[in-house]
């Protein structure tokens, strides 16, 4: 799927870009600080861009996930997350707050949502997975809008 009038923003503005990046690596700190395991933070990005759609980065972050360690089962059943045995309650936390924060157009964080997360994951934890959900959400609308090539 590639169309030859689409515009690369992040080569069209790389001052931008670069600062996205920075953001990104600022936030990965941040769920490393907070304690959240460097799998269950490539599984948020996985589920993001699931939701999102975006075969790009979905290829890099199913790739680095499984060069980190992560069991293909897992990766396999991210979009049944909640009716498997794969994940952890800090897992489920985190992906049902994922997936609130991505899926915002469909009601918003309800407080439900929001509260089932901070039930089972420390403040920081909760901030550092929506920071998480809200730059993978970035990264996936400049692939998506730019149209980033996937396969042959």
């Amino acid at each position: 799927m590639t169309d030859p009038q689409r515009i690369n923003i992040g080569k069209q503005h790389p001052a931008a870009y670069k600062v996205l990046i920075a953001l990104s690596s600022e936030v990965e700190e941040a769920a490393a600080a907070a304690g959240l395991d460097p799998l269950l933070v490539e599984l948020l990005r996985i589920r993001t861009s699931q939701i999102n759609g975006c075969a790009f980065c979905l290829r890099m972050h199913t790739r680095d996930a499984l060069k980190k360690g992560e069991n293909p089962d897992r990766i396999a059943v991210l979009p049944g997350w909640a009716e498997t045995g794969y994940f952890s309650e800090t897992d489920r936390a985190a992906l049902r707050l994922t997936e609130a924060i991505t899926r915002v157009p469909d009601g918003h964080v309800s407080d439900e949502d929001f509260n089932a997360a901070a039930a089972v994951l420390t403040a920081d934890q909760v901030s550092a997975i929506a920071w998480l959900a809200t730059v993978m959400n970035a990264f996936n609308r400049v692939a998506i809008t730019s149209r980033y090539p996937v396969g042959s």
